[in-house]
């Protein structure tokens, strides 16, 4: 849960959409948030992924590694999402091992949205409650 609320989008006074999207380029990272889903009950029809990577990198080794590492069909995935490559930038993240980023989105997640907004607020008040007052 704190993962997702450190990594996954949240609800803004400006952008009050309060659904479940998780981005990360590290593997290990989606693979514990979709282990994560799984024990709330998500259903994997209810799973959509998108791949953010710079147009320079190996797109479909990048599309095929994520499928593999999701085990989702390919029906899961959406378009690709190309970064246009700006020469001035010194980029580290190249090579075979760049991958881009995975976008993962529980579809019909609004009270999942709520209950992990309410799961994270109840241990910040936890955390925030003075010592003598948690162990009465």
């Amino acid at each position: 849960m704190g993962l997702y609320w450190a990594e996954g989008s949240k609800a803004k006074p400006h952008r009050p959409q309060e659904r479940v999207t998780f981005v990360n380029s590290d593997p290990h990272m989606i693979e514990v948030f979709l282990a994560w889903l799984r024990l709330l009950g998500v259903r994997p029809d209810h799973l959509r992924f998108h791949v953010h990577i710079h147009e320079t990198a190996d797109v479909p080794a990048a599309e095929q590694f994520w499928q593999a590492l999701t085990g989702a069909d390919a029906s899961a995935f959406g378009k690709t999402s190309l970064k246009k490559h700006s020469p001035r930038t010194n980029r580290k993240n190249t090579g075979p091992a760049y991958r881009g980023c995975l976008v993962v989105r529980v579809l019909k997640s609004v009270d999942l949205y709520r209950r992990i907004e309410g799961w994270w607020y109840g241990i910040v008040g936890a955390a925030s409650t003075p010592d003598h007052e948690i162990r009465a």
